[in-house]
């Protein structure tokens, strides 16, 4: 078969997050079908049939939607986005509508005190995390700091 050929895949995710992948009225879905110019065909069972070009596309949809879908684990590494910063520490962005809480003991290095999150991370900022503490019953994710943002 030629790397050219149009390719179907089949991919399965949780119904649960069918709506995720769609995005809010289709922007989600619609943005990576012009992307990789794929026709994406979501089933009411989870079931995603993959139409692409060539194989690459097909690669990256996949991707995208494993990404977005995948459970998120203890010793995960992000780079997320700063969305909001308070007096206790900074929430990072670790995928769309998942957000994570980088505690201001956990923005400086071992030993090291930060007086102010604003000091090390801001609004908009960049940063490479990981996940060390997920509590299901309170819908919370723990963060901690691998990567501080680029200098300017």
């Amino acid at each position: 078969l030629s790397q050219w050929a149009p390719r179907i895949f089949t991919i399965q995710i949780n119904p649960d997050q069918i709506g995720l992948v769609i995005g809010k009225g289709g922007e989600t879905i619609r943005g990576m079908t012009e992307e990789f110019s794929a026709d994406i065909d979501i089933q009411d069972d989870g079931t995603i049939f993959i139409c692409a070009p060539d194989q690459e596309a097909a690669e990256g949809v996949i991707e995208r939607i494993q990404s977005m879908t995948k459970e998120i684990e203890v010793g995960d590494v992000f780079a997320g986005r700063v969305v909001k910063t308070t007096d206790f520490g900074a929430f990072v962005e670790l995928k769309k509508g998942t957000d994570g809480l980088l505690h201001i003991s956990r923005l400086a290095p071992k030993g090291q005190r930060v007086k102010s999150v604003e000091d090390v991370v801001k609004r908009g900022d960049t940063v490479t995390v990981e996940v060390v503490e997920i509590d299901k019953t309170r819908n919370r994710i723990g963060l901690r700091l691998l990567k501080p943002p680029e200098a300017e």
